[in-house]
């Protein structure tokens, strides 16, 4: 009882430890926002999203799963395995910047925006910056040790959206977004070298560097379609819409995704370590206790979504000038349409805390497949807003696949995940109906 009550108490410290850090984090970047929309115009931040979307698809289509790795494995404390992880994340990060000066002509040419020959040189610094981030920050998170990492990305994104909007005054340009975007890893990367521990190294151990590529040759994988899941819609629409337009769908995205992005930062540093420590499938006790903290985390996001659904207009035509209110529909659809997701978000990591990556990975080729396929038609058929719900109803139809993920580990929740579609499917059609004035105005 004690390993137990002690868990539990480092889940809900660690949880909102992390909470509150996103929170403030996020309440941070609204705040930038508002700001930078006064001083630039919505194709600057268009042309960013590109950016964005560039520097995520070259990170995720190359990730190997090096936190996962550490988070998991039994070696997950070894200096010489935590050495050779840093090792690979480096030579990772030099190939990856490489990668980026080769293929921007071809991106340029992709959006036609001959510009992004400039700007992408300066922004894939940052993916140099980040490879050598010390192990010390998952170690932590292995840990749930979450205070003073969270505090770290807090400071480095408070010094960047200072940085941001100090040079946005001064330079009215697309430039003041892309310098100031180097900011944060920099600063973050300076900070990390103050948590506790022993420093990385270069170092290669062949019995380490076999173990995270035999973990991660799924993780790569699976994050492959992880982008196509997350990125598939800004990767389409950037090349079919203008930048104005695309800029008011990442500004209502932005808004519209913060329950999402909730629970990602939350279960991302939470469920791997509750799941590796209380296996649902080695006792009844245990398989109660996952459900709870599942049954709590749903209920939390379905009500930060109730917000965000009911009053995401309105915070939009409060918040911004009368340049960005297109996105007042935007932000209600795309709240609306990622319920389903926040399913996937509660439970899929059960595997990989298993050190299932190839499962993991199935699930996420038949979401990332399905999303995509629902984006596509929907455009066709109905355009902008058609598009939104298409990937809603593509990561709904990936459910029976999430089931045969989860059951062989005793973590699949039926009951509970039909209470939830439920609720959400009420709160959902009760959102559209009372904004359906805004849906009318979402841009074609």
């Amino acid at each position: 009882m004690t390993a137990v009550a002690s868990l539990g108490r480092r889940v809900l410290r660690s949880s909102a430890i992390t909470l509150s850090g996103y929170v403030a984090g996020q309440a941070l970047r609204l705040a930038a926002n508002l700001i930078l929309t006064r001083l630039l115009f919505p194709e600057a931040f268009g042309m960013m999203a590109l950016i964005n979307v560039f520097l995520m698809g070259l990170v995720m289509l190359s990730d190997i799963g090096v936190g996962p790795s550490i988070m998991q494995s039994k070696r997950g404390d070894d200096p010489a395995f935590l050495d050779t992880v840093w090792t690979i994340q480096i030579l990772r990060g030099g190939f990856l910047w490489l990668l980026a000066m080769a293929a921007t002509p071809l991106v340029a040419w992709f959006y036609k925006e001959p510009d992004l020959l400039s700007y992408l040189p300066v922004a894939t610094i940052s993916l140099l910056v980040v490879a050598f981030n010390p192990t010390r920050q998952q170690t932590a998170n292995r840990h749930l040790r979450a205070g003073l990492v969270t505090l770290i990305d807090f400071g480095a994104q408070l010094c960047g959206v200072l940085i941001t909007i100090l040079l946005a005054w001064m330079m009215r340009s697309t430039w003041a977004l892309v310098i100031g975007g180097l900011a944060a890893p920099l600063v973050q990367l300076a900070l990390l070298q103050f948590l506790p521990g022993d420093r990385n190294r270069f170092r290669w151990e062949k019995a380490a560097a076999a173990e995270v590529i035999h973990f991660g040759k799924w993780i790569f994988l699976a994050t492959i379609c992880g982008f196509v899941i997350a990125q598939a819609d800004k990767v389409i629409l950037g090349h079919f819409l203008d930048l104005g337009h695309f800029g008011l769908y990442n500004i209502a995205y932005f808004l519209a995704t913060v329950p999402l992005m909730v629970g990602g930062v939350v279960t991302g540093r939470v469920l791997i370590p509750v799941y590796r420590d209380s296996p649902p499938a080695q006792s009844p006790a245990n398989e109660q206790r996952v459900r709870r903290f599942r049954s709590g985390a749903l209920a939390a996001l379905l009500l930060i979504s109730a917000l965000f659904a009911f009053g995401g207009a309105e915070l939009v035509r409060l918040m911004y000038d009368e340049r960005y209110h297109q996105a007042a529909g935007i932000v209600v659809l795309v709240t609306v349409a990622q319920l389903p997701s926040l399913i996937f978000l509660t439970c899929d990591q059960a595997a990989l805390a298993m050190g299932d990556s190839r499962r993991f990975f199935v699930l996420t080729l038949a979401r990332g497949a399905l999303v995509t396929l629902g984006l596509m038609i929907g455009f066709n058929v109905a355009g902008l807003a058609g598009a939104i719900v298409g990937q809603g109803l593509g990561s709904l139809a990936a459910y029976p696949v999430l089931a045969w993920l989860l059951k062989p580990h005793g973590a699949w929740n039926p009951d509970l995940d039909a209470q939830f579609l439920a609720a959400a499917v009420v709160l959902g059609a009760t959102a559209l109906w009372l904004n359906r004035a805004s849906l009318n105005a979402i841009p074609l």
